[in-house]
Protein backbone atom coordinates (compact mmCIF):
# COMPACT_ATOMS: atom_id res chain seq x y z
CA UNK A 1 0.00 0.00 0.00
CA UNK A 2 2.60 2.09 1.01
CA UNK A 3 4.93 1.96 -2.43
CA UNK A 4 0.99 2.14 -4.47
CA UNK A 5 0.46 5.51 -2.50
CA UNK A 6 4.16 6.95 -2.88
CA UNK A 7 3.59 6.11 -6.44
CA UNK A 8 0.61 8.09 -6.47
CA UNK A 9 2.48 10.84 -4.79
CA UNK A 10 5.20 11.21 -7.31
CA UNK A 11 2.83 10.94 -10.20
CA UNK A 12 0.84 14.32 -8.79
CA UNK A 13 3.73 16.35 -8.22
CA UNK A 14 4.37 16.07 -12.18
CA UNK A 15 0.96 15.56 -13.65
CA UNK A 16 -0.59 18.88 -11.17
CA UNK A 17 1.72 21.46 -12.17
CA UNK A 18 1.46 19.90 -15.80
CA UNK A 19 -1.85 20.64 -15.86
CA UNK A 20 -2.23 23.72 -14.32
CA UNK A 21 0.06 25.19 -16.69
CA UNK A 22 -2.69 24.23 -19.67
CA UNK A 23 -5.40 24.92 -17.35
CA UNK A 24 -4.32 28.64 -16.67
CA UNK A 25 -2.66 29.60 -19.81
CA UNK A 26 -6.13 28.70 -21.78
CA UNK A 27 -6.72 29.46 -25.33
CA UNK A 28 -5.11 26.97 -27.82
CA UNK A 29 -3.07 25.33 -25.20
CA UNK A 30 -6.24 24.54 -23.28
CA UNK A 31 -7.58 23.77 -26.67
CA UNK A 32 -3.92 20.98 -27.35
CA UNK A 33 -4.65 19.65 -24.04
CA UNK A 34 -8.31 18.73 -24.04
CA UNK A 35 -7.58 17.12 -27.55
CA UNK A 36 -4.77 15.17 -26.47
CA UNK A 37 -6.48 14.16 -23.42
CA UNK A 38 -9.86 13.36 -25.39
CA UNK A 39 -7.46 11.09 -27.99
CA UNK A 40 -5.81 9.26 -24.79
CA UNK A 41 -9.09 8.48 -22.86
CA UNK A 42 -10.74 7.42 -26.38
CA UNK A 43 -8.51 4.66 -27.23
CA UNK A 44 -8.35 3.43 -23.64
CA UNK A 45 -12.56 3.33 -24.00
CA UNK A 46 -12.16 1.87 -27.41
CA UNK A 47 -9.54 -0.73 -26.07
CA UNK A 48 -11.72 -1.69 -22.65
CA UNK A 49 -14.87 -2.16 -24.53
CA UNK A 50 -12.97 -4.74 -26.96
CA UNK A 51 -15.19 -5.65 -29.35
CA UNK A 52 -18.59 -4.24 -27.52
CA UNK A 53 -19.28 -2.13 -30.68
CA UNK A 54 -22.51 -0.28 -29.40
CA UNK A 55 -20.44 0.64 -26.05
CA UNK A 56 -17.57 2.17 -28.34
CA UNK A 57 -19.21 4.53 -30.32
CA UNK A 58 -22.21 5.64 -27.09
CA UNK A 59 -18.56 5.62 -24.85
CA UNK A 60 -16.88 8.33 -27.11
CA UNK A 61 -19.85 10.63 -28.07
CA UNK A 62 -20.06 10.72 -24.21
CA UNK A 63 -16.20 11.76 -23.70
CA UNK A 64 -16.61 14.41 -26.94
CA UNK A 65 -19.85 15.68 -24.82
CA UNK A 66 -17.73 15.91 -21.70
CA UNK A 67 -14.31 17.26 -23.41
CA UNK A 68 -16.70 20.01 -24.96
CA UNK A 69 -18.08 20.82 -21.95
CA UNK A 70 -14.88 21.21 -20.51
CA UNK A 71 -13.80 23.48 -23.10
CA UNK A 72 -16.69 25.76 -22.58
CA UNK A 73 -16.81 26.17 -19.39
CA UNK A 74 -12.78 27.37 -19.11
CA UNK A 75 -13.38 29.59 -22.41
CA UNK A 76 -16.97 31.26 -21.13
CA UNK A 77 -17.24 30.54 -17.46
CA UNK A 78 -13.16 31.46 -16.90
CA UNK A 79 -10.93 29.28 -14.44
CA UNK A 80 -11.94 29.72 -10.92
CA UNK A 81 -15.28 27.39 -11.76
CA UNK A 82 -13.06 25.00 -13.32
CA UNK A 83 -10.24 24.63 -11.03
CA UNK A 84 -13.55 24.36 -7.99
CA UNK A 85 -14.72 21.46 -10.16
CA UNK A 86 -11.33 19.63 -10.03
CA UNK A 87 -10.88 20.22 -6.74
CA UNK A 88 -14.04 18.64 -5.55
CA UNK A 89 -13.28 15.54 -8.02
CA UNK A 90 -9.54 15.53 -6.86
CA UNK A 91 -10.24 15.63 -3.39
CA UNK A 92 -13.69 13.28 -3.47
CA UNK A 93 -10.97 10.59 -5.13
CA UNK A 94 -8.57 11.50 -2.79
CA UNK A 95 -10.73 11.01 0.54
CA UNK A 96 -12.25 8.10 -1.07
CA UNK A 97 -8.91 6.29 -1.40
CA UNK A 98 -7.58 7.60 2.56
CA UNK A 99 -10.81 6.19 4.38
CA UNK A 100 -10.86 3.41 2.27
CA UNK A 101 -7.88 1.84 3.11
CA UNK A 102 -6.99 3.15 6.55
CA UNK A 103 -11.11 2.18 7.77
CA UNK A 104 -11.53 -0.61 5.47
CA UNK A 105 -15.51 -1.78 6.88
CA UNK A 106 -18.26 -2.61 4.99
CA UNK A 107 -17.77 -3.04 1.15
CA UNK A 108 -20.18 -0.42 -0.98
CA UNK A 109 -20.38 -2.82 -4.14
CA UNK A 110 -19.37 -6.02 -5.54
CA UNK A 111 -18.61 -3.86 -8.91
CA UNK A 112 -15.49 -2.74 -7.42
CA UNK A 113 -14.53 -4.46 -4.24
CA UNK A 114 -11.91 -1.82 -3.21
CA UNK A 115 -14.67 0.89 -2.44
CA UNK A 116 -16.41 0.99 0.78
CA UNK A 117 -18.80 3.20 2.83
CA UNK A 118 -16.02 4.64 4.50
CA UNK A 119 -14.58 5.32 1.51
CA UNK A 120 -17.58 7.27 0.32
CA UNK A 121 -18.06 9.58 3.34
CA UNK A 122 -14.39 10.36 3.21
CA UNK A 123 -14.88 11.40 -0.43
CA UNK A 124 -17.65 14.20 0.54
CA UNK A 125 -15.74 14.95 3.81
CA UNK A 126 -12.77 15.93 2.01
CA UNK A 127 -14.73 18.15 -1.30
CA UNK A 128 -16.89 20.17 1.41
CA UNK A 129 -13.82 20.84 3.20
CA UNK A 130 -11.92 21.66 -0.10
CA UNK A 131 -14.41 23.13 -1.49
CA UNK A 132 -15.16 25.52 1.84
CA UNK A 133 -11.75 26.45 1.54
CA UNK A 134 -11.26 27.31 -2.08
CA UNK A 135 -14.50 29.18 -1.78
CA UNK A 136 -13.20 31.02 1.44
CA UNK A 137 -10.23 32.41 0.44
CA UNK A 138 -9.61 32.21 -3.49
CA UNK A 139 -13.26 32.38 -5.04
CA UNK A 140 -15.15 34.88 -6.15
CA UNK A 141 -18.96 35.22 -5.54
CA UNK A 142 -20.35 31.49 -6.60
CA UNK A 143 -24.47 32.96 -6.29
CA UNK A 144 -24.05 33.70 -9.46
CA UNK A 145 -23.40 30.17 -10.34
CA UNK A 146 -26.45 28.83 -8.25
CA UNK A 147 -29.35 30.54 -8.90
CA UNK A 148 -30.48 26.93 -10.19
CA UNK A 149 -30.43 25.50 -6.52
CA UNK A 150 -33.50 28.44 -5.61
CA UNK A 151 -34.23 31.31 -3.09
CA UNK A 152 -31.29 29.02 0.02
CA UNK A 153 -28.90 30.74 2.05
CA UNK A 154 -25.82 30.96 -0.52
CA UNK A 155 -23.28 28.60 1.57
CA UNK A 156 -26.60 25.88 1.83
CA UNK A 157 -26.82 25.96 -2.05
CA UNK A 158 -23.29 26.12 -2.42
CA UNK A 159 -22.70 23.02 -0.23
CA UNK A 160 -25.17 21.29 -2.21
CA UNK A 161 -23.34 21.84 -5.18
CA UNK A 162 -20.63 20.13 -3.80
CA UNK A 163 -22.16 17.32 -2.86
CA UNK A 164 -23.70 16.85 -5.72
CA UNK A 165 -20.49 16.77 -7.95
CA UNK A 166 -18.95 14.80 -5.44
CA UNK A 167 -21.67 12.66 -5.69
CA UNK A 168 -21.70 12.27 -9.64
CA UNK A 169 -17.67 11.67 -9.69
CA UNK A 170 -18.17 8.87 -7.42
CA UNK A 171 -20.79 7.10 -9.44
CA UNK A 172 -18.37 8.06 -12.43
CA UNK A 173 -15.76 6.17 -10.25
CA UNK A 174 -18.20 3.23 -10.32
CA UNK A 175 -19.59 3.20 -13.95
CA UNK A 176 -15.66 2.97 -15.33
CA UNK A 177 -15.13 0.36 -12.66
CA UNK A 178 -18.13 -1.73 -13.76
CA UNK A 179 -16.39 -1.76 -17.30
CA UNK A 180 -13.19 -2.73 -16.19
CA UNK A 181 -14.69 -5.50 -14.06
CA UNK A 182 -16.46 -6.58 -17.57
CA UNK A 183 -13.42 -6.13 -19.68
CA UNK A 184 -11.53 -8.17 -16.71
CA UNK A 185 -9.09 -5.62 -16.04
CA UNK A 186 -7.33 -3.84 -12.88
CA UNK A 187 -6.92 0.02 -14.49
CA UNK A 188 -7.36 1.14 -18.16
CA UNK A 189 -3.65 1.79 -18.76
CA UNK A 190 -0.32 2.10 -17.55
CA UNK A 191 0.42 5.33 -18.65
CA UNK A 192 0.45 6.91 -15.19
CA UNK A 193 2.44 5.25 -12.18
CA UNK A 194 0.43 4.65 -9.41
CA UNK A 195 -3.12 5.59 -10.77
CA UNK A 196 -3.16 3.34 -14.12
CA UNK A 197 -4.50 5.44 -17.17
CA UNK A 198 -5.73 8.18 -17.94
CA UNK A 199 -9.00 7.44 -18.09
CA UNK A 200 -8.28 5.62 -14.45
CA UNK A 201 -7.66 9.48 -13.06
CA UNK A 202 -10.65 11.78 -14.66
CA UNK A 203 -13.14 8.78 -14.61
CA UNK A 204 -15.22 11.34 -11.86
CA UNK A 205 -14.39 14.19 -13.78
CA UNK A 206 -15.51 13.04 -17.12
CA UNK A 207 -19.48 12.65 -15.71
CA UNK A 208 -18.85 15.98 -12.69
CA UNK A 209 -18.14 18.26 -15.87
CA UNK A 210 -21.14 17.55 -17.80
CA UNK A 211 -23.26 17.94 -14.76
CA UNK A 212 -21.56 21.22 -13.82
CA UNK A 213 -22.23 22.79 -17.09
CA UNK A 214 -25.56 21.87 -17.11
CA UNK A 215 -25.74 23.58 -13.75
CA UNK A 216 -24.55 26.98 -15.15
Amino acid sequence: MKKEFEKRIYSSIVIIPLSLFFLIKGSVFFTFFLSILFLATTYEWIILCKKKIIYKILGTIFLLFSFYCAYQIRNIEGINYFILIILICIFTDIGGYIFGKFFKGPKLIKISPNKTYAGVFGGFLLAVVAGLIYDNFYYPDMSIYLETFGNYPIEMKFFIFILIISSVSQIGDLIISYFKRLANVKDTGKIIPGHGGILDRIDGLIFAIPISYLIL
